[in-house]
């Protein structure tokens, strides 16, 4: 894994100006929901859409729930990932906070869907998200909404994101204006 100022460089370098149409870079390489090196991952392919994102992805096989059905944990997978695109076009890394999920169809194996999404709005270091999962006849799937809180590059540092570092407990700054206090890493019972 890269240093820490490597990771600033590789971030300013994938977050800096991206025409609307364009292809945006991949989180990292071995990202599950968009990393080329990924054997097990999605490989999606976003592009950027006015102020939001969109991508089409087909599930295969490898995310099957039930038969021809997708897992929800795999349709959660790719809306969690695409929203992590719009921290390319708001320009600061952040991490998801909270993820809902609405199923609303069953999400077919094989079948082409669109992915949209967009920033619903900003408070201090919160990003709210909304987006939809539909199929190319306009069909929507699934939906879902998010909330992002920034980060500094140091977080993943922290996280054992970068060479010499180990994974260390969540430290209370992480979370600040998430609504979890000092309850981080700690389970409530």
């Amino acid at each position: 894994m890269p240093d820490v100022e490597t990771m600033l460089a590789h971030w300013a370098e994938r977050a800096g100006p991206h025409p609307d149409g364009a292809i945006l870079p991949p989180h990292h390489e071995q990202c599950l929901g968009c990393g080329p090196d990924n054997a097990h991952g999605h490989h999606l392919q976003v592009n950027r859409r006015g102020d939001g994102v969109a991508a089409d992805h087909v599930f295969d096989n490898r995310h099957v729930g039930a038969p021809g059905v997708v897992h929800g944990g795999a349709v959660a997978t790719v809306l969690d990932d695409l929203s992590g695109f719009l921290l390319y076009l708001v320009g600061t890394p952040a991490v998801t906070r909270q993820l809902t999920v609405d199923y609303l169809s069953p999400v077919l194996v094989g079948v082409t869907y669109r992915m949209e999404a967009g920033v619903t709005s900003r408070e201090d270091r919160k990003f709210f998200v909304a987006a939809t999962l539909s199929d190319l006849d306009g069909c929507t799937v699934a939906t879902s909404t998010a909330v992002f809180v920034t980060v500094g590059v140091e977080h993943f540092a922290r996280h054992g994101g970068v060479s010499g570092g180990s994974p260390t407990p969540p430290v209370a700054d992480d979370h600040r204006d998430s609504g979890r206090g000092g309850a981080v890493g700690q389970q409530r019972g």
